[in-house]
């Protein structure tokens, strides 16, 4: 064999060696896409405790909104995996926008609480489902 072909061999044995390496680094490496999802959710769930007080109700609503919207497309990404924590996580995101949308006609305490009880609630929830997903999205 001359100089050049075993080069050659060498170096076609060196990329698909590389290329096979870097294929089961992926496949060791890679997260369910409703990971970042998660994420997103913890960060908007957190988001309520950055709120400022001058924002008032309209801030808090906003905040709901995007809590909605991420709790939205975790439950689709991940329903199959974890329906239970999933349809936990719906409910209690339900409960919360409907007590903050009582909270914007009727500033009682009552009203006050139903809202602090509801956000207690999607905290569990998504705690739940963190701890339940915590093996697949470490």
């Amino acid at each position: 064999m001359s100089t050049s072909t075993r080069l050659t061999m060498r170096l076609a044995t060196a990329c698909v060696l590389g290329a096979t390496v870097i294929a089961l680094a992926g496949c060791g490496s890679s997260k369910p896409g409703y990971c970042s999802k998660r994420t997103n959710l913890e960060n908007s769930v957190k988001g309520l405790t950055d709120l400022n007080p001058s924002a008032g109700i309209s801030g808090l609503q906003a905040q709901v909104q995007k809590i909605e919207s991420d709790a939205s497309a975790l439950v689709g990404s991940a329903k199959s995996d974890f329906p239970s924590e999933t349809s936990a996580i719906s409910s209690a995101v339900d409960q919360f926008t409907s007590a903050v949308k009582g909270l914007a006609s009727s500033q009682t305490a009552a009203q006050i609480g139903k809202v602090a009880n509801a956000a207690s609630n999607v905290v569990s929830s998504v705690n739940s489902f963190v701890s339940a997903s915590s093996s697949k999205c470490s």
